[in-house]
């Protein structure tokens, strides 16, 4: 069963952007703060995990949806987050799926593309020469692929260089 924290999910209107930042707590979670002065323009909803730093960086927000953790290599919360991604995705509807990882993520963004919405994925800060397992799983499913370090560039086709977000 989806765990929402707060029941204010509104249904995507017609012209304005509907931001849903999706990622696994701790440095994947951080590194989307950064972004505020853009996401805090538009409606916006988060997808993470209910750990400690999770519920204190996001205490002032309204549309906080809980994922099922752990993800890593755990079929189960993937098919759970899966069927959750499903319900956000109808509910919420938004135009623009934006993460930083890590596997949560991936049921976000297959459905992001099988339903024309946009996506734009970016790298983690602390993998400099090696394509993070998510990163990859995403790639095909990626509109806009950023990363932090110029060396990554290298790993990913057409990935745009936005410098470090921590």
């Amino acid at each position: 069963m989806t765990r929402w924290r707060r029941h204010r999910l509104r249904p995507g209107q017609a012209g304005g952007q509907r931001i849903l930042l999706v990622g696994s707590s701790g440095g994947h979670l951080a590194q989307l703060m950064p972004l505020e002065p853009w996401w805090r323009e538009h409606p916006h909803a988060w997808v993470t995990f209910d750990t400690p730093d999770a519920l204190a960086l996001l205490d002032d927000e309204e549309n906080v949806i809980w994922a099922h953790h752990p993800t890593a290599r755990n079929a189960r919360n993937l098919v759970r987050n899966t069927g959750q991604a499903i319900s956000v995705m109808r509910r919420f509807r938004p135009t623009t799926v934006i993460s930083a990882g890590a596997a949560v993520a991936l049921p976000y963004f297959v459905l992001a593309r099988l339903t024309g919405r946009r996506t734009v994925f970016i790298e983690v800060f602390d993998r400099i020469r090696t394509p993070t397992l998510t990163g990859r799983l995403v790639s095909p499913f990626t509109d806009l692929m950023l990363v932090q370090w110029a060396e990554q560039q290298a790993l990913y086709d057409d990935a745009i260089e936005v410098g470090p977000l921590l």
